[in-house]
């Protein structure tokens, strides 16, 4: 741990043309999640999905981030609630997937909890100590920003702010974007993997050489703006292509003819073009294995049918290539072999250098704490 944690932030103070990753102790570690766990990812803000997965009073999912069961509801005043999945009785969750609903019924006695988390009904509770009032589900920080909803493990956690990727995504209009497909599945991976491969366009080529090469080849990749909490970086389409869908009026030819790639740290990465958005929320398990939960979403009626259903197939295809490299490299990561090596130049895996100095930034924060 301490090796680990010296290691990041000597790499993270090296020159910017002499990036270095990290060795795959880094990623391979349990003992250096279970330090993530209660740090950075404890602290940070996580994507749980978007706002129209729940569009209607009632409307709810869960989701399990760290040791956390959720459950994000639309309230009768239109609010979005993050609310503890725990009965206040004995701990039994109160729901399992998504769907509507006017109350949560505790399976195991029949507690009843309204939208708002009040209990409403608790049979047979006539002990002196009772109190109903007392018994309101816990509710987490909550955020909404551009359609997506956010959550934060800590009481008193500070809204976030990114005004530089606000003024990236602003013409592509992010919040108008609407739901057509959600799925979740389990990766054997660091969340960390996930979030760097899907943030460098070096890989792009190589790896996708007939889902993503001939729209978005390594060559054209070009790194965008950063800050304190994200990345981005854009994956241009040649020439020779045409925009896929028209998408918002403000959008000037190069961010018409280019997928838009970001990464909200921790957890959250995207891809948004013209008349596409797909967003993955990693919910992290342990050391090797995360949940992964991936969005896609279409502007307004850019895209029929059978072209939405293409672009879904696309990206289940890409998202298992993606997997397969993965799942493989996690295994080779336990490797006493497996250290530090040196990373591309900006425009290909800048992104992860932002990625690390934020990491070593957090870290170091804890330090001081």
């Amino acid at each position: 741990m301490t090796y680990l944690r010296t290691k990041l932030q000597d790499l993270a103070a090296l020159p910017v043309d002499r990036p270095m990753g990290m060795p795959g102790a880094f990623y391979t570690s349990q003992e250096q999640f279970e330090h993530e766990a209660r740090t950075v990812l404890r602290t940070g803000w996580h994507c749980l999905g978007r706002v129209d997965e729940i569009p209607e009073p009632g409307d709810f999912f869960t989701a399990q981030l760290l040791n956390e069961p959720l459950l994000v509801v639309r309230g009768d005043d239109q609010s979005v609630r993050v609310m503890a999945n725990v009965c206040r009785h004995r701990g039994m969750p109160l729901a399992e997937g998504r769907g509507n609903t006017k109350r949560f019924v505790c399976s195991y006695h029949a507690w009843a909890y309204g939208r708002d988390g009040a209990l409403l009904r608790a049979p047979r509770m006539e002990n002196a100590g009772f109190d109903a009032k007392s018994c309101k589900l816990p509710e987490h920080a909550v955020q909404l920003w551009n359609g997506f909803i956010y959550v934060n493990l800590t009481p008193d956690a500070l809204p976030f702010e990114h005004p530089e990727l606000d003024a990236m995504l602003a013409p592509y209009e992010t919040e108008d974007f609407h739901l057509v497909h959600v799925a979740e599945e389990d990766w054997q991976t660091n969340w960390k993997c996930l979030v760097e491969n899907f943030m460098e366009g070096y890989h792009l080529s190589v790896v996708h050489p007939q889902t993503l090469h001939g729209y978005t080849p390594s060559g054209l990749s070009r790194k965008l703006v950063s800050g304190d909490g994200f990345t981005s970086y854009a994956a241009n389409y040649p020439d020779n292509i045409t925009p896929r869908g028209e998408g918002a009026l403000g959008l000037s030819e190069p961010e018409r003819k280019r997928s838009s790639l970001f990464a909200k740290f921790p957890t959250q990465v995207a891809s948004q073009a013209a008349s596409l958005l797909v967003s993955l929320c990693i919910f992290p398990v342990n050391a090797s294995l995360i949940r992964v939960k991936w969005t896609m979403s279409v502007y307004r009626d850019n895209l029929d049918h059978d072209t939405i259903q293409q672009r879904i197939s696309l990206w289940e295809e890409v998202n298992r290539e993606d997997r397969e490299k993965l799942e493989r490299m996690q295994v080779a990561l336990r490797s006493a072999h497996a250290v530090e090596g040196p990373l591309a130049e900006d425009d290909f895996e800048g992104t992860i250098r932002d990625f690390q100095t934020w990491l070593a930034s957090q870290d170091a924060a804890v330090e001081v704490a």
